[in-house]
C-alpha cells in the first residue's frame, strides 16, 4: 500500500482507478484550460508568513458555515456524475463528509437521488440546483430537496450555457457509458471499478430518470439535459427560487463584484467565488485572484466562500486568511473517492486538516478564526493590472 501524504498521491490512485472518460471528466477545463489551470497556480503567488516563539498548543480549526458547526471551514462542492467515480458515490461522499463533521452538496446531475442520499446518511445535506425550462420539474426538484430534510440550497449561476469542454466531446461522456470499442478497451483495464458498479444502486442520473416523462434512456436524458439549461434566469428568478425554497441560500459563481453585490442585496446567505472549476469561460480570472474584490464589494453582507482550486490545506488557510468565510472542494474529494470509495474522502479531508493545521501553527495561529492578512504576503499587483 503506498503512503499518501497529499492529495496528489491520491489523485495518481484515481487516475489508474477509474474509466478514462470520468477522469477526463474532472480533470479538464473548457476550452485552452487556462482558466483550470490558473485556479491552483495562483495560489503559488501568495506566501505565507511564519511566526515563532508563539505557543502554539491547543489549536482547533473548527468554524462555523452559514450557522452551521464545521471541523475546518470546507464544504464538499457539488460534483456531477460522482456515482460514476465510485460506485454509489455521492452517498459515500455524503457519508464520510458528514462523519468526519464538514458538509456535503449533493449536485442536480448526482447519479444517486436526493432521496438516496437522505436514506444513507440520515443527516442534513446541502442540495444544489441547476434552473431548468421545465419550471414543473423545478418546483418538484425543490420540494424533493425540502422534504429529504435538506439544509440549504445551492443555486449554480454560472451553467445557463454550457462551456466546450473538448474531452468530454471526444470521449463521448456519458452515464453509463457508452460502449464503444474505445471505453471497451479502457473499461477492461478498469476491472474492479466494473465490478464494483454492478453492485450500484444507480448508473443514470437519478434526479432525473423516473422524475421526468419520456426520459427513460440514457439517449432521452442526453437530449432533455441539452435542451433544459435555462439561458434567461436573471436575478428577479433567482429571488423567486430563493422564495419558493424559504430556507438558507447559497449562490454559486460569482465572479464578479458587481454580481457579488446584486447577490448580497436579494438576500443570499451566503456567495460562492468561482469559476466552476474552469470548466465553463476560459479566460476569466482565478477565483483565488477575484476574492478580494469581491469581499471589498459585499462589505459583510453575506458570507464569502472560495471554489475552484484548492489542493492543500494551505490553500485553504490563504483563502481564509484573505477574509473568506470558508471554502468548497471538488476536484480534491472526487480524487479520494475514485481512489478509495469513502476511505478515500475521508482520507482527502484528513490530508487537507493536517495541512491547515500544521501551516496554522507554523504561521502562530492556533484557531482559524484568528487566521488574517497578517499572516499572508500578497504581491503588490496580486488583483493585477487588467481594466474592464
Amino acid at each position: 500500500m503506498a503512503v499518501i501524504t497529499n492529495i496528489q498521491d491520491l489523485k495518481r490512485i484515481y487516475e489508474r482507478r477509474v474509466p478514462r472518460m470520468f477522469y477526463d471528466y474532472a480533470e479538464s477545463g473548457s476550452w485552452t484550460e487556462q482558466t483550470f489551470r490558473d485556479n491552483t497556480t495562483d495560489f503559488q503567488d501568495i506566501r505565507l508568513r511564519q511566526r515563532v516563539a508563539v505557543d502554539m498548543s491547543g489549536r482547533t480549526t473548527a468554524g462555523r458555515m452559514i450557522g452551521q458547526d464545521v471541523t475546518m471551514p470546507v464544504a464538499l462542492a457539488p460534483v456531477g456524475l460522482t456515482g460514476m467515480q465510485s460506485a454509489n458515490g455521492e452517498m459515500k461522499a455524503a457519508k464520510a463528509a458528514l462523519d468526519f463533521g464538514v458538509p456535503f452538496t449533493l449536485s442536480t446531475m448526482s447519479i444517486n437521488s436526493i432521496e438516496d442520499v437522505a436514506e444513507y446518511t440520515q443527516a442534513p445535506f446541502w442540495f444544489q440546483l441547476y434552473t431548468m425550462k421545465d419550471e414543473d420539474y423545478v418546483r418538484r426538484l425543490i420540494q424533493r430537496a425540502k422534504d429529504a430534510k435538506c439544509s440549504a440550497l445551492v443555486i449554480t449561476l454560472d451553467l445557463q450555457i454550457l462551456g466546450q469542454r473538448h474531452k468530454d466531446l471526444k470521449n463521448g461522456l456519458s452515464a453509463p457509458p457508452r460502449l464503444t470499442p474505445k471505453t471497451i478497451a479502457n473499461l477492461m483495464t478498469k476491472w474492479r471499478w466494473g465490478i464494483e458498479m454492478l453492485g450500484a444502486k444507480r448508473r443514470n442520473f437519478g434526479n432525473i430518470v423516473g422524475h421526468v416523462k419520456g426520459v427513460t434512456d440514457t439517449r432521452a436524458l442526453n437530449t432533455w439535459t441539452a435542451e433544459q439549461f435555462d439561458p434567461t434566469l436573471d436575478w428577479s428568478k433567482i429571488e423567486k427560487l430563493m422564495e419558493q425554497w424559504g430556507g438558507k441560500v447559497i449562490l454559486k459563481g460569482i465572479l464578479d463584484p458587481e454580481d457579488a453585490r446584486m447577490a448580497a442585496k436579494i438576500g443570499a446567505d451566503a456567495i460562492v467565488v468561482s469559476n466552476h472549476g474552469g470548466r465553463q469561460l476560459d479566460g476569466a480570472l482565478s477565483s483565488i485572484r477575484m476574492l478580494p474584490a469581491i469581499l471589498d464589494a459585499v462589505g459583510g453582507q453575506t458570507e464569502v466562500f472560495l471554489d475552484s482550486g484548492i489542493r492543500s490545506g494551505q490553500d485553504i488557510l490563504k483563502a481564509v486568511a484573505l477574509g473568506a468565510n470558508g471554502t468548497m472542494i471538488g476536484r480534491a474529494f472526487v480524487y479520494g473517492l475514485g481512489a478509495m470509495g469513502q476511505v478515500g474522502v475521508t482520507t482527502a479531508l484528513e490530508i487537507l486538516r493536517k495541512e491547515l493545521d500544521t501551516t496554522m501553527a507554523l504561521c502562530g495561529e492556533r484557531a482559524v478564526a484568528d487566521l488574517g492578512r497578517h499572516n499572508l504576503l500578497v504581491p503588490e499587483d496580486f488583483r493585477g493590472r487588467w481594466q474592464s
